[in-house]
């Protein structure tokens, strides 16, 4: 079992931890169906706004425009598998204002930054989409157990 660490970095985000680490939990248990998952090791998921995701985008991708998530591969040798950072704020814009869309959305960033760290990219057509097909399936997966967890801005 991994050591989760939620950092919740936005000043309106309302989120269940337990649920976030059941949720990350059972990706992880299904990694054998995700090119073997996450590295093993400490995660970390940062929420943050807008402004702060497009710092460290500036920062350490030199490109300082908006965007959704980023991922920061870790040292399994120091314990550590990765950070994922996502803006609740673009999770806001692409929810369309639904409550349950709004968590779904911000589901998907995490499953996202959670995929990258196993190995899958999306720089590339190809690799896009075999991104979206691995993203589709472990959304149906978080749904069927009912994993999705609650986030809520207010």
């Amino acid at each position: 079992m991994r050591l989760l660490e939620a950092a919740i970095r936005h000043p309106r985000l309302k989120a269940d931890r337990g649920a976030l680490s059941a949720a990350v939990g059972l990706l992880d248990r299904n990694a054998g169906g995700f090119m073997g998952g996450c590295p093993p090791g400490d995660l970390s998921v940062a929420f943050l706004t807008d402004g702060a995701l497009a710092r460290l985008h500036g920062r350490f991708l030199d490109d300082a425009s908006p965007t959704d998530v980023i991922t920061f591969a870790g040292d399994p040798a120091l314990g550590q598998a990765g950070e994922i950072c996502v803006s609740a704020d673009a999770a806001a814009r692409h929810a369309g204002g639904s409550a349950r869309d709004y968590s779904r959305e911000l589901t998907l960033y995490v499953v996202h930054g959670w995929l990258h760290l196993a190995g899958y990219d999306d720089t590339r057509p190809a690799a896009k989409r075999a991104m979206r097909r691995a993203e589709s399936r472990a959304m149906r997966l978080l749904e069927r157990s009912a994993c999705i967890p609650r986030f809520k801005l207010a």
